[in-house]
């Protein structure tokens, strides 16, 4: 804890990530507008005190709809996030610890996963599932769920031999036991770390399928879809796309450099510096 709190990114990340969650939580009550209020004869007005974020073509504040675009952004990641670990750990720690044609059979459906880049699979998902965000969400995190298991394994491979394992099975320990109590806390750093680095990707697939009209269909406020529908008034109004993508570009910077702090603090190697 104390090395955290030295840690400058750590501490950034943290409390824009906060920041983020508190406004997913409090948005109804601090919105000026609905986010679907619609008013013609406001449409694309610019930034002002009265549209803090300007308005859109159809006179619904920027402000507002950015604000509701974290739930359905943040909520989005952590889900998508969670399938991912959860898939990735148990495949690394079945895979790694039991080995042999187990370990085979799961590193090839892995590697055929590895070979497609994420946003191609999810595409690939979606296109089986259909477009919307359940589908969406399920999608990021499946296509999320081969690095984990790539990274657990590797963890697991490691641990199995060390001699705390070797004394706990010697004592009679059955495999769940080993497994549950003495091999997965010593894989939870680095899973912890790919989770947060895993977060900020979600966010950022997921807004840009959104933005290609795979994601969050109109009127949801969805970050990538705000961006989408004003595509074609970037010149007109640039207000309408610019705010939103500043929000997915703070809150995956924020959410990376707090994975990086992350490995630096929990990284046996990196210690000595912090």
């Amino acid at each position: 804890m104390r090395r955290a709190l030295r840690n400058p990114r750590i501490s950034v990340g943290v409390l824009f990530l906060f920041g983020l969650c508190v406004i997913a939580i409090i948005a109804p009550y601090i919105t000026p507008y609905p986010p679907a209020r619609i008013a013609p004869r406001e449409g694309l007005q610019p930034p002002s005190a009265q549209h803090w974020f300007g308005t859109d073509n159809m006179g619904r504040d920027v402000f507002s709809r950015v604000l509701y675009g974290t739930r359905y952004s943040l909520v989005l990641g952590l889900i998508a996030t969670a399938i991912a670990a959860l898939f990735g750990t148990v495949l690394g720690l079945v895979s790694g610890y039991f080995g042999g044609v187990t370990d085979a059979a799961i590193m090839r459906v892995v590697d055929v996963g590895l070979a497609f880049p994420s946003i191609l699979l999810a595409l690939l998902i979606i296109s089986i599932l259909g477009p919307g965000l359940p589908s969406l969400t399920v999608a990021i995190g499946i296509s999320s769920t081969p690095p984990f298991a790539r990274l657990v394994r590797g963890s697991v491979l490691a641990v199995k031999e060390m001699p705390f394992v070797e004394s706990a099975r010697a004592l009679g320990a059955g495999d769940a036991r080993i497994v549950f109590r003495h091999v997965l806390p010593e894989v939870f750093a680095p899973a912890l770390t790919m989770a947060t680095l895993r977060l900020a990707h979600a966010i950022f697939v997921a807004s840009s399928l959104s933005f290609v009209g795979l994601g969050a269909r109109p009127p949801t406020p969805e970050w990538g879809a705000l961006i989408s529908a004003a595509r074609h008034q970037l010149r007109a109004a640039w207000w309408v796309s610019t705010f939103p993508g500043l929000a997915i570009l703070l809150s995956v910077l924020s959410i990376n450099m707090l994975g990086d702090g992350l490995r630096d603090v929990l990284d046996p190697k990196l210690r000595g510096k912090f």
